[in-house]
């Protein structure tokens, strides 16, 4: 409220009259007759132009938080203190207050209700000094919101550059982990089945093996012809010519019936399992015996997952199975080429997919689930029956010098029959009907001995080539080691000149097989069968 003496009257005008007034422009046109005195002419003159300033500080104050709002709300957060969007401004048209101006007119009234009230003069000073004030502390604002907008890019330049340096920083961990990954391997998960708690431990049968072996190389072969026998192949054995071809020809001549299984050897494990149960049943009603499974390889693991999927159907028709070589608990191999989170892991896997998927018509998952991590799932959920007599054969890959040096190694593929013309003797048309030996150069030797040493140089572990012998152990089982060092594909094919100091491919299958007869024997026995 002002004060203004007139004739030595006080009236009590107030200042928001005055102002509505000078919008309607009418307040000096109504007055100027009431008051006709200088002091009241000075007055009303000096309120005049202190109104037309504070419209005008208010003006440029608006145009300023305009900038400012949209600025800083679009790129920063809204600090305390300072308007945003939906406070009060003409360009807003919100009806709240802005904050800071409340501040400055709270100031302004403090300080106008400190000041005595004398005389006209001393109101109009007085008035005039707060109009000031208010004025140099509207005219500040723009300094300070431009400081304070120029600190809030500053920090936002600085989260942005933290934001880079962050992120370089997780690459970086990233590579180091991928790093470490790849080098670490599979060094905790080879022999994982002898460490893990619950698992039955297994026997050592090499010696009673090597007798066996003895006598079948001798020519006592006791092979009963009481059961059917089945040889199962393992990976990539629909592309070899010679997997158990020696093996099924000698039992056969033997009397004995057997027989090798059609499966496709790139699918998955699981479904290799239910082609095995479909092709035991046939075999089972169809001669009215018991079936002995011999795997190799992959075809060992496909043979126990039908035991272990279909326990209740098979366990009445198998009598007994022999894993040969089998990556049971896995393999390093296919762990290392598969795994994720390593180098070059998504490059690696597209690889295979294109080796195994296009090229050779297969399932990447014949791969996947010989790698230590579906292994550990499979074998946990399902468990091989208690009654079945099972055989471990495992062993060691030669890397001496000789072998690596040799980088071919002559195999035979045995062709069907033919119709050859004859133009020589009997002897020679005898052979043609029976079929021809035609000698290939196969680089087995030297690959399975490279692998091997691979593996012996990194994990420090005895292997055939592709698995290690403790990976090759199953729980429960008649554990089997040979007195000579064998790789991998040693028991599927044969050597173009037989020594006939070293037993063949078909004589170990042979002792194997009368093996498990014998420990199936033992078992029913001690059983009461």
């Amino acid at each position: 409220m002002a004060y203004i003496y007139s004739n030595g009257e006080i009236s009590n005008i107030s200042a928001t009259v005055c102002s509505n007034e000078l919008r309607n422009g009418s307040l000096l046109s109504n007055q100027l007759d009431f008051c006709s005195s200088m002091d009241d002419i000075f007055a009303r003159l000096l309120t005049l132009t202190s109104y037309i300033s504070g419209r005008f500080v208010r003006f440029v104050e608006e145009l300023i938080y305009r900038d400012i709002n949209r600025c800083s709300d679009d790129m920063l957060d809204i600090p305390y203190g300072q308007p945003s969007r939906s406070s009060s401004c003409r360009c807003c048209s919100s009806s709240t207050p802005r904050p800071c101006i409340g501040i400055l007119d709270k100031i302004a009234s403090d300080l106008k209700k400190k000041l005595p009230v004398n005389s006209t003069f001393e109101i109009v000073e007085r008035d005039s000094n707060l109009r000031g004030i208010n004025f140099i502390f509207r005219g500040l604002m723009l300094p300070l919101f431009s400081l304070r907008l120029a600190l809030r890019l500053a920090l936002a330049s600085c989260k942005i550059s933290l934001c880079y340096v962050r992120c370089a920083q997780l690459q970086i961990c990233g590579i180091i982990s991928r790093v470490r990954k790849t080098l670490h391997g599979s060094t905790e998960d080879i022999g994982w089945l002898q460490h893990t708690p619950g698992m039955v431990p297994v026997e050592d049968g090499s010696a009673r093996f090597l007798e066996l072996l003895q006598r079948v190389r001798n020519g006592n072969h006791n092979l009963p012809d009481s059961f059917v026998y089945l040889l199962i192949p393992g990976l990539f054995s629909n592309h070899g010519p010679l997997y158990f071809v020696s093996t099924k020809r000698i039992f056969s001549k033997m009397g004995l019936a057997c027989h090798i299984a059609k499966i496709h050897s790139e699918a998955s494990v699981e479904h290799n399992a239910w082609e095995l149960k479909q092709y035991i049943e046939e075999l089972y009603w169809g001669s009215g015996k018991r079936v002995m499974l011999l795997g190799h390889s992959k075809g060992g693991v496909d043979a126990a997952a039908a035991l272990s999927i279909y326990c209740d159907d098979l366990k009445d028709k198998v009598a007994g199975l022999a894993l040969v070589q089998s990556p049971y608990g896995g393999t390093p191999l296919a762990s290392d080429i598969l795994r994720e989170g390593q180098i070059a892991d998504k490059e690696t896997r597209r690889i295979m997919e294109l080796l195994i998927c296009k090229i050779i018509k297969g399932d990447i998952r014949a791969l996947e689930d010989l790698t230590y991590d579906k292994r550990k799932e499979f074998v946990t959920k399902h468990k091989l029956p208690d009654d079945i007599p099972l055989i471990s054969f495992h062993s060691e890959a030669s890397v001496g010098p000789e072998v690596l040096a040799t980088m071919y190694h002559i195999a035979h593929a045995e062709l069907p029959w033919l119709p050859f013309p004859s133009f020589g003797s009997s002897e020679e048309s005898t052979d043609a009907q029976t079929g021809r030996r035609v000698p290939v150069v196969i680089p087995v030797s030297a690959v399975m001995a490279i692998c091997a040493l691979h593996l012996k140089l990194r994990y420090g572990e005895k292997s055939d080539g592709l698995v290690t012998c403790r990976d090759a152990e199953v729980p429960g089982s008649v554990v089997v080691t040979p007195d000579r060092k064998l790789d991998h594909a040693w028991m599927v094919y044969s050597s173009w000149k037989k020594d006939s100091t070293e037993p063949d491919a078909w004589e170990m299958c042979e002792a194997l097989l009368t093996l498990l007869v014998e420990i199936g024997n033992e078992k029913g026995r001690k059983g009461g069968v």
